[in-house]
């Protein structure tokens, strides 16, 4: 009998084995390689990214990378200020989706939720507040700006009676290091918890919610949400 099984098993795989195995690595490659997309689970990039939004993630927009891995075949580019990008946690190696606020170089403080760059005010706008885009379980009142980093205009999300580190700095962002912050500016863990981001940590940019499912109302689609570009 296991005589029997065994040759099934060997015949099995000189018909199919081979062409399942080749499969499944070019189907894994082009998602470790060239896109995959993310599934976001928390509020921290509200009102941009909201809990349940499938995003698309390029992982050609910056560089090459080896399947599997996070060394580098290829560099064109380098991630910009405004850009939302996904990377590795410095502090437990996470999967993240965060906006990149400073680059090498830069000098960042943030006075009250008020970001500095390079020593200028980065510009702020009050925006109406929209219900669809705030977090259903708040406790406290929200309220949304427009921020134009580099001329990447995106709205951000501040609780001002929730207790949060509003500010920082100034300091450098090293080179080859990024800083990372959400964009519900007091409810999100990012630089201030976890410090810079390696450039070899960065997967790539976030470019578009694909499908939002809305999982305090019971997976409810999103429609309106479904193939919008994110900025």
């Amino acid at each position: 009998m296991r005589d029997k099984w065994i040759k099934k098993i060997k015949a099995f795989w000189k018909g199919w084995g081979y062409t399942l195995l080749i499969s499944i690595l070019i189907a894994t490659s082009f998602k470790s390689v060239i896109a995959d997309w993310n599934i976001v689970p928390t509020g921290s990039m509200n009102p941009t990214i909201l809990e349940g939004d499938r995003i698309f993630v390029n992982k050609l927009a910056y560089d090459l990378k080896i399947p599997y891995t996070t060394w580098h075949v290829a560099q064109w580019n380098d991630p910009r200020r405004g850009q939302i990008a996904v990377f590795y946690s410095p502090r437990d190696g996470r999967r993240m989706v965060k906006r990149v606020i400073g680059t090498p170089g830069d000098t960042i403080a943030m006075r009250n939720n008020r970001l500095f760059i390079n020593g200028e005010a980065v510009v702020y706008e009050p925006l109406e507040s929209d219900p669809g885009a705030m977090e259903k379980n708040a406790e406290t009142p929200v309220l949304i700006y427009s921020e134009d980093l580099d001329g990447i205009r995106h709205p951000v999300m501040v609780m001002p009676q929730r207790p949060a580190l509003r500010s920082f700095g100034p300091l450098q962002v090293p080179e080859g290091k990024y800083l990372m912050m959400g964009d519900n500016r007091d409810n999100s863990a990012d630089f201030r918890y976890f410090g810079f981001v390696e450039r070899r940590d960065i997967v790539g940019q976030a470019t578009a919610i694909v499908i939002s499912l809305d999982i305090l109302n019971k997976y409810a689609p999103r429609w309106s949400r479904f193939f919008t570009r994110l900025s």
